[in-house]
């Protein structure tokens, strides 16, 4: 699959099979991750990684879910993360351009769990102060998001509504992504 053909299929997933992931895939989908574009190249972000079962659950219990599809998009028992991977910022060596590093950082690491045949959500609402308590995150650094993982367990389908932007689950329990069509959000020459 292209990279152009992976942005086009990846969707977020919120139902992951219960089958491990090894070790050596987290280390790639980091590695993806640390060697994005870094405003002046500061690199401020760094990683952690969480695939212990107990502290898996903890991480599940600090994390909030699909607002739109609450309570039918949050996984239930045999559909949980396998994994995932909290993305701290270094204030020590951050800038004013962190959120820039964060969104290349973290489309990054989406793709390459994609093209493994994983798949993951980018969760930004989460108890942070109790995320940084529980994984022993010194007081330098900052949790800014979280990244579930796991193999996929849903098909979410991408359909094209330049009116309504609610992901929603359909009657036949399909998860549906709108995205605006790129002839409505195109301007050619002048806007």
């Amino acid at each position: 699959m292209s990279t152009y053909e992976t942005i086009l299929a990846r969707r977020t997933i919120r139902k992951f099979k219960q089958t491990k992931i090894s070790n050596s895939l987290l280390e790639k989908l980091v590695n993806a991750a640390r060697v994005s574009p870094s405003a002046g190249n500061l690199q401020p972000l760094e990683y952690v990684v969480v695939r212990d079962k107990e502290f898996t659950e903890d991480i599940f219990q600090h994390v909030k879910w699909a607002a739109y599809i609450a309570p039918r998009g949050i996984p239930k028992e045999g559909e949980k993360p396998m994994a995932y991977i909290v993305v701290v910022e270094n204030h020590k060596a951050g800038s004013a351009s962190s959120p820039y590093d964060l969104g290349a950082a973290i489309m990054a690491l989406l793709l390459t769990a994609w093209d493994e045949g994983l798949g993951g959500c980018w969760i930004k609402t989460c108890d942070k102060p109790a995320l940084k308590k529980l994984l022993k995150i010194p007081e330098t650094h900052e949790v800014d998001s979280v990244i579930a993982l796991g193999y996929r367990a849903e098909e979410p389908v991408m359909e094209e509504n330049d009116t309504n932007i609610k992901y929603y689950i359909d009657d036949k329990g399909i998860f549906r992504v709108p995205k605006k069509r790129a002839q409505t959000l195109t301007h050619w020459e002048q806007f």
